[in-house]
């Protein structure tokens, strides 16, 4: 290329109107407010019905009840070595209430680890049951016979159950059903014989086997509940009883929890930097929305009142096969009247979608919102990401029955209170410090309730990575 050329060529090159980079320093940008991943619909917090708490505590009064623990046993884990923490055993029927430390510390020390493998009987029907069985880990199957001789599925069984309790009730007890692992388990063998070794040394525990297998007890409904004694069908003039309602004399009391943070903002800050958006009002704001995530992870992992630790055993129940299926949902159902929800975390939903794929179900949908949300029989299943994804891919479902006047589960707040910006959610002043910082406290009162036992249940040990 020729000299000449070289120059039209840098002529051309040269530039012939106002750059962008230059133009938008005289340009106004537009911007988005501060985006946020960890806000999420937190469904929970939206469809639970909420209740003004006075004094900041909620007593939950119910009928007497004479059942006494939780139902499930706990365990300590030394390497392959389980072993049974002596006061659990009182969860057994014929141990309840018995409170001698050291004896129940003697049972303890002769229950015997078991390792069975899946597919295996533990226990057949009609045969003598004179081992008490504790499931440390893994799933058991109980197995009856139909009214017409075929098998019948009477539950599934998982970590700390127990089943065989009726080996303490007399020498003469057999098995009511058949029991068979479903995976590999690890139980503890607590043998009858090594009771009653035990009770002929130890007076306390002689007397309370004889009260608690001859005595008449209290009588109670199917609840557990002190019976009410009532007369129907009579003619004539018969005695009719008498009775009266009996309360718990200790019941359950709520106390509101709180979740909180200081939120500081440098005055320069909030001065010259408010346009064309406040910079306060955005930082409390993205401040509340962690705020209210926290409260909904309260809301179901608490270990106080949160719903999976809340939740009965009675009112637990275990996959037949391990996928969240349509019949473990009628099951989970099935528990009680008027389930108004269903809570499942994003995964479970889906893993539940395969399963109507494969039986070729669609399930019905109504809109929330503006949201298209899958139901069950009804039932609108809400995700929530709250609840837990364990290690092995298992995770829970939860169903509800809401509301005070249905004896459901409730929502606990404190509103009304001061520098409130929504009902039981207060930002406060709290002052400036000597390096010009201002400083908001950002606090938040809540709990949940449950009103009786079967408001709440949960389907558990869902799996969620089988595909096939």
């Amino acid at each position: 290329m020729s000299v000449g050329e070289e120059v039209r060529t840098e002529q051309a090159r040269q530039q012939q109107s106002l750059g962008t980079a230059a133009a938008r320093n005289l340009a106004t940008t537009t911007k988005s407010v501060p985006q946020m991943q960890e806000i999420s619909s937190r469904w929970l917090l939206r469809m639970l019905p909420w209740v003004d708490v006075q004094g900041g505590t909620y007593r939950v009064n119910r009928r007497l009840t004479y059942a006494v623990g939780d139902g499930r046993m706990t365990f300590v884990k030394t390497g392959d070595r389980v072993e049974i923490i002596p006061a659990e055993l009182g969860e057994l029927p014929a141990l309840r209430s018995y409170e001698d430390e050291e004896v129940l510390a003697e049972l303890a020390a002769r229950c015997r680890q078991r390792e069975i493998g899946a597919g295996q009987v533990i226990a057949s029907f009609g045969s003598p049951a004179d081992e008490v069985y504790l499931l440390a880990h893994g799933r058991v199957e109980r197995v009856g016979t139909g009214p017409y001789g075929e098998d019948e599925s009477l539950g599934v069984l998982a970590d700390g159950a127990y089943f065989g309790e009726q080996a303490l009730q007399g020498d003469d007890a057999i098995w009511e059903y058949t029991a068979r692992t479903l995976t590999a388990c690890t139980v503890l063998v607590l043998p009858r014989e090594a009771v009653q070794q035990v009770a002929e040394r130890s007076d306390t525990l002689r007397e309370h086997l004889h009260r608690r297998l001859s005595g008449p007890g209290e009588r109670t409904n199917k609840y557990g509940e002190k019976e009410i004694d009532l007369a129907a069908g009579h003619s004539g003039e018969p005695d009719i009883p008498h009775t009266f309602v009996d309360y718990e004399a200790r019941p359950r009391e709520y106390e509101l929890s709180v979740a909180q943070t200081v939120l500081r903002i440098h005055t320069r800050v909030a001065d010259l930097y408010n346009q064309p958006m406040n910079q306060t009002e955005q930082q409390i704001r993205l401040t509340v929305e962690a705020l209210k995530e926290r409260q909904e992870h309260e809301l179901v992992n608490n270990p106080d009142f949160g719903l999976l630790h809340n939740c009965e055993y009675d009112q637990r129940i275990q996959p037949h096969d391990g996928v969240p299926a349509p019949d473990d949902l009628d099951e989970l159902l099935s528990r009680r009247r008027g389930t108004r929800l269903l809570l499942a975390h994003p995964r479970a939903i889906a893993a539940f979608g395969r399963e109507l794929n494969k039986r070729g179900l669609v399930p019905e949908t109504i809109d929330m919102g503006g949201n298209r949300i899958p139901t069950w029989r009804g039932v609108p299943i809400f995700p929530c990401n709250k609840i837990p994804v364990t290690e092995a891919r298992t995770t829970s479902i939860i169903a509800l029955r809401t509301g005070e006047e249905d004896q459901g589960v409730i929502g606990l707040r404190a509103a009304g209170i001061p520098d409130e910006i929504e009902p039981s959610l207060s930002v406060r002043f709290m002052g400036i410090n000597e390096q010009a910082i201002i400083k908001y406290l950002v606090t938040a009162y809540y709990s949940a309730a449950v009103l009786v036992p079967d408001a709440l249940g949960v389907l558990e040990n869902v799996e969620i990575g089988r595909w096939r």
